[in-house]
């Protein structure tokens, strides 16, 4: 063995020793270190739920993201999420909000899916008033209402009386599941109380027509609403102006004439 031999050895023995202290030090480090305070556990799921379907465990997890991307009303616990409605359609890996969930209180999920200051009112449809079966929950309709407006005749009037209105589900069904037409015999329809009255009177009085909007177009026009029918004109002819009675006094020497008018009478002195 060469005298250079081992001070290289030595040399070698020592970085050996060296970078196993820096690697356990490295180590140790990592696992005695705090959690990240910039991260923080938000619920996502982990499967697509459809609008209107109930959250189950299953569906949803657990995972930490950054603070700044996570949006204020995100659910930290699995637990806060499930046995609610789905209000929209969440995909897979969303983050699950509470503005996309709502509270089951008991009875049908459809409930759960009107809106505070809305009703849900169910339209008879067929395969022409239905769009052709491509009407599904979530979609956005007008309603058009078709009123005749002479008996004896064909001649009818058509105008929108509703418009941007949200279909809750068709028939009994509120999931979005399908992508098919299905021909339905009804429709539930989302609306205020005042909207209501409209369609329901609209129905007593002619047919209804549901119109497909674009999902993109929430524009709202003035809708056209019927004037008025003007009242009856009646004519009344004029009364007769009385003419004046002279009635003469039957003493030839009076030289008195009664005049009467109307109701009115008076006594005039002849010279």
């Amino acid at each position: 063995m060469s005298s250079r031999t081992l001070p290289l050895i030595g040399v070698s023995l020592v970085m050996g020793l060296g970078a196993a202290w820096m690697a356990d030090s490295w180590l140790s480090a990592r696992l005695n270190a705090t959690p990240d305070d910039h991260l923080r556990s938000v619920v996502v799921a982990t499967v697509e739920i459809p609008f209107g379907q109930m959250v189950e465990a299953q569906q949803v997890t657990t995972v930490r993201m950054p603070m700044d991307t996570i949006p204020d009303d995100a659910f930290d616990a699995s637990e806060q999420a499930v046995g609610k409605i789905a209000t929209f359609d969440i995909l897979r890996g969303d983050i699950v909000r509470g503005a996309r969930l709502s509270e089951h209180l008991g009875g049908s999920t459809l409930a759960s899916l009107i809106a505070p200051d809305k009703r849900a009112i169910s339209v008879r449809v067929d395969d022409v008033v239905g769009v052709g079966g491509f009407l599904l929950p979530g979609n956005r309709v007008d309603v058009l209402a078709t009123k005749t407006t002479n008996a004896g005749s064909n001649s009818a009037t058509s105008r929108t009386i509703l418009e941007n209105l949200r279909v809750l589900a068709v028939d009994q069904t509120a999931g979005t599941d399908k992508t098919q037409p299905v021909v339905v015999r009804a429709v539930t329809l989302e609306m205020s109380a005042t909207e209501a009255e409209a369609l329901v009177t609209a129905q007593t009085e002619g047919k209804l027509q549901l119109a497909l909007r674009n999902p993109l177009n929430l524009e709202k026009k003035a809708v056209a609403v019927a004037p008025p029918a003007p009242a009856p004109v009646i004519a009344m002819a004029a009364a007769p102006v009385p003419k004046p009675v002279v009635q003469r006094s039957a003493k030839p020497q009076g030289g008195a004439v009664t005049l009467i008018r109307g109701v009115e009478s008076s006594v005039i002195n002849v010279r």
